[in-house]
């Protein structure tokens, strides 16, 4: 089963807007197995949108439009899609007098216009529009291909899709079974790392699937299962998670799309009833700001110290002028000392410090990229680990925060 999605509005193609309903559709049809290959953006133009929509039916079985719904002359997708298919427009007696309540309501006045919102395709199905007026359709054609109209406002959008589409979409593809999905988040592998070692996984995938997708610094890896069951479906996930678990389970950190390594973390630290400070000096505030991200990192958080000079070292934090005239501030030594002095002077139970070369230039002889992560537990030995990142300033900045939370979520695991 394969899906096209094509956004219309001139004001996508202008970049007065950015498309966020095709990502939008696109995620949530993956979950229900159904491949999106193709994306388009056309314009309001009837003559380029049917051009449009009769290649879409030569290689897709559902034809997704979003957008064109509305009641100005240049929402063109309703009576497109129509002539295409050599269908009539009909109006939705419920949509339409929600229409004209608004408007009595509102002692404005009613043109012709606005009942356009309310037309639907003849012998489709008609979706409500629990936030605006425009109905969308969901055209069901056994022997060709079936198309869903959408409207463009992501507020309308997003819940007709949710509430109204997906249903339909289910009990028409997946023959009334139970669908379930789950997301596993991976830190500190990249996506061809977890594709290579999950080859066979995804070569010989018919029920359950994945699907690897890269974000930015870490990998997200999405479950998906039918059965007669929601209990069937569980059963075919975890025993996928566990074979996935097996190759690649020492980066796995959580689940979710809305998830984080910094919710992690927090959720740990409440969990163990433990509070964090830290000592920060490339990334500048970085990590802090990343923990108060979390609501509720009060409980663990006091408070920590941006440290960047060598003098904000010693007056800050009391590290001794000696450790760091010797050893310099991109050093094993001094990320140390960040940490267990951040760690004495709040009290906390944990101290992290960020300590390194952000770049472009190089700092103390060291290349831009090379980072010290300072990490001291209460009652244990302080530790430090070196790394050496690439790329841009601000990707080493972000690449340092998420590594040492990664680091501090393995020694609460443990």
């Amino acid at each position: 089963m394969n899906a096209e999605i094509i956004a219309v509005g001139t004001e996508i193609l202008l970049g007065q807007i950015v498309n966020t309903n095709a990502p939008f559709v696109a995620k949530r049809l993956a979950d229900l197995g159904i491949d999106v290959y193709y994306q388009s953006v056309v314009g309001d133009n009837q003559q380029r949108l049917t051009a449009a929509i009769k290649l879409a039916t030569t290689r897709s079985n559902l034809v997704i439009l979003i957008g064109g719904l509305g009641p100005t002359k240049d929402d063109l997708t309703k009576q497109t899609v129509a002539a295409f298919l050599g269908k009539k427009l009909q109006s939705e007696p419920v949509a339409l007098k929600k229409i004209e309540s608004y408007f009595a309501e509102t002692h404005k006045t009613m043109t012709a216009n606005n009942r356009l919102q309310a037309l639907y395709i003849a012998d489709s199905l008609p979706l409500k529009n629990e936030t605006g007026f425009a109905v969308g359709d969901f055209y069901r054609d056994p022997a060709k291909t079936d198309f869903l109209l959408l409207p463009g406002p992501p507020s309308e959008m997003q819940p007709m899709f949710v509430k109204q589409a997906i249903p339909q979409l289910q009990k028409t593809y997946l023959n009334q079974h139970v669908l379930a999905s789950r997301v596993m988040r991976f830190f500190g592998i990249g996506e061809s790392m977890i594709a290579a070692k999950l080859a066979d996984l995804i070569d010989q995938q018919t029920n359950p699937t994945l699907a690897t997708y890269a974000k930015e610094n870490e990998v997200t890896l999405r479950l998906t299962a039918t059965g007669q069951s929601d209990l069937a479906a569980t059963k075919l996930l975890d025993q996928l998670e566990k074979a996935v678990n097996n190759r690649i389970g020492d980066y796995f950190y959580g689940y979710g799309d809305d998830n984080s390594l910094a919710k992690v973390v927090v959720n740990l630290l409440k969990q163990q009833g433990l509070s964090i400070t830290a000592a920060e000096s490339l990334t500048a505030g970085k990590f802090q700001a990343t923990l108060a991200d979390v609501p509720g990192v009060s409980q663990v958080f006091p408070g920590g110290f941006v440290t960047y000079s060598k003098a904000a070292k010693k007056s800050l934090l009391g590290i001794p002028t000696e450790i760091v005239d010797r050893y310099g501030v991109v050093s094993s030594q001094t990320a140390e000392w960040m940490a267990k002095r951040a760690q004495a002077l709040l009290q906390t139970d944990i101290g992290v410090s960020f300590t390194g070369v952000a770049g472009p230039a190089k700092l103390e002889g060291q290349p831009a990229g090379t980072v010290w992560i300072g990490l001291s537990f209460k009652d244990q030995p302080v530790e430090s680990q070196v790394f050496h990142f690439s790329k841009t300033r601000p990707f080493i900045r972000e690449r340092t925060v998420l590594t040492g939370l990664d680091w501090i979520r393995r020694k609460l695991v443990k």
